[in-house]
């Protein structure tokens, strides 16, 4: 019997659409097993959070924020259970699911220093009485979740949306539909009320009945290609609000390091930290056509040649499970093979270990004369050199992409720093740090295909709320002075 695994206006229901399964990515075999969410599954979320809207943004800003840290302390109570849940699904090593899990727990305490700060309620005197600014609801909002980090990132739009008083239908990856049941009974038992947060999970067909559905915005983590689907989709819709957070080709610059094994370290854990699976990894590594240059490549296949692969509850912990599926895996492989075919040179070849399961090797390719390699983004363990011969061309082969997420640059310079600093392009650009680190107390987004100028994280407070500016004064009295060409 399938499980039931939507909640709608406060009641868990099955879905009336075709079967929905989950595959454990260590094994390849069947862990789950639901109906997809169809059109009128969708229409009747939608609905539910539409009529319980009034109520919840009409709810004390403090008792909401109240349900939130009831939510985050239960997080905190079934920290290993939720991390235990997401491993299976997605395959993500232990130490790395609840570490996830802790983050999503964290969350709660940020957005609401963000939502203070950001969105709060400011007044101040002017000549004619007082300036108030409020922050207001938009109203219903999609969220859509990825499987790479299918609990923190939904998550990441969820609480904030729910401080300022939005309410929600939430539509998570179709390869982690256990991870969003869980939360949402989390949710459910922190007392959050009926039709303030709708679960319909899905494939795509429920993913494009809940972008078509009558919402006041769309809050979306995910590829680019579905990312731009949704702008050209809401185009003409300017009272709508569209926030994208969406992937990158993202460039790490390593350049007169003198601490290499520091150097090769924070490379790896740019390139194959989650198995490649984060939208901040980097996917390409631009180092100085020198023998140092070469030194540091060398010692980076090295380590790389080394990384730990296995099943999430493996002991000792790997340090990369499985990318999400077998098929991704396999895609991977053929993206090696395409760019080899291209002119590439394999420094390390990436291996597919079982043609059942999404358990690859990291690959690092070189395509410094290689031709048409296409500017994507390959979603997995797999890392492409670029060799230039002065920082220049580093810099311009860093931002030779249309793509905007993630940079970094690995050098002793401050000089070299100022200059990569101004000239990278992208949202979140990093000095002797990984492509992958990003603090909890700043925004989180790009520009090109990477977003669309909405970004999250610390900033998210900006996008789940609009400000009302008001004059307000308690007298009705008449000016001192009329206008000119004015009598009464």
């Amino acid at each position: 019997m399938a499980n039931v695994s939507n909640y709608i206006g406060g009641e868990w229901l099955a879905g009336s659409g075709p079967l929905l399964a989950t595959i454990d990515p260590s094994t390849g075999r069947q862990t789950w097993t639901s109906n997809e969410s169809t059109a009128e599954d969708v229409d009747r979320a939608v609905k539910a959070a539409r009529a319980a809207f009034e109520d919840w943004a009409l709810t004390p800003l403090e008792r909401r924020i109240a349900v939130c840290q009831r939510f985050r302390d239960l997080l905190k109570e079934h920290n290993e259970e939720l991390a235990a849940i997401i491993a299976e699904e997605v395959g993500k090593p232990l130490w790395e699911a609840r570490t996830e899990v802790t983050t999503m727990a964290n969350k709660v305490d940020i957005s609401v220093q963000s939502h203070a700060a950001r969105t709060g309620e400011t007044s101040s005197k002017v000549a004619d009485g007082n300036a108030v600014l409020r922050h207001r609801p938009h109203g219903v909002f999609a969220v859509f979740g990825p499987y790479n980090f299918p609990g923190h990132l939904p998550n990441g739009h969820i609480v904030p949306a729910l401080i300022a008083g939005n309410t929600l239908v939430f539509k998570p990856s179709e390869y982690a539909p256990r991870t969003a049941v869980r939360t949402v009974q989390l949710w459910e038992q922190a007392g959050l009320p009926k039709g303030v947060l709708n679960l319909v999970n899905g494939g795509r067909a429920t993913g494009v009945a809940l972008g078509q559905a009558d919402v006041d915005g769309v809050l979306f983590t995910g590829s680019s290609q579905t990312g731009a689907a949704l702008h050209k989709q809401f185009g003409g819709q300017p009272g709508k609000m569209l926030a994208l957070e969406m992937g990158g080709n993202n460039p790490l610059v390593v350049w007169d390091v003198a601490n290499v094994d520091a150097a090769v370290h924070h490379t790896v854990m740019s390139a194959f930290i989650s198995a490649g699976q984060r939208c901040t990894c980097a996917r390409r590594l631009i180092v100085q056509d020198t023998p140092q240059g070469q030194a540091f490549i060398d010692r980076l296949v090295e380590v790389a040649r080394t990384l730990a692969v296995g099943p999430s509850n493996a002991d000792p912990q790997p340090f990369m499970g499985p990318v999400v599926s077998a098929a991704v895996a396999q895609r991977l492989v053929q993206a090696q093979e395409m760019m080899e075919a291209q002119g590439g040179k394999v420094l390390l070849r990436m291996r597919q270990l079982d043609a059942n399961a999404g358990f690859v090797t990291a690959g690092i390719v070189d395509v410094t004369d290689a031709k048409g390699i296409p500017d994507e983004e390959w979603f997995g363990p797999l890392l492409q050199v670029i060799r230039v011969a002065d920082f220049d061309q580093a810099i311009a082969a860093a931002n030779a992409t249309e793509f905007g997420l993630a940079a970094a640059l690995l050098s002793p310079s401050e000089d070299l720093w100022k200059r990569f600093a101004i000239k990278a392009r992208a949202g979140v650009v990093n000095w002797n740090r990984p492509t992958t680190g990003a603090a909890s107390s700043a925004p989180f987004g790009g520009v090109g295909k990477s977003g669309n100028h909405r970004p999250s994280a610390y900033y998210a407070a900006d996008y789940c709320a609009y400000p009302v500016a008001s004059i307000e004064t308690s007298e009705l009295e008449m000016p001192a002075k009329l206008s000119p060409g004015l009598s009464f």
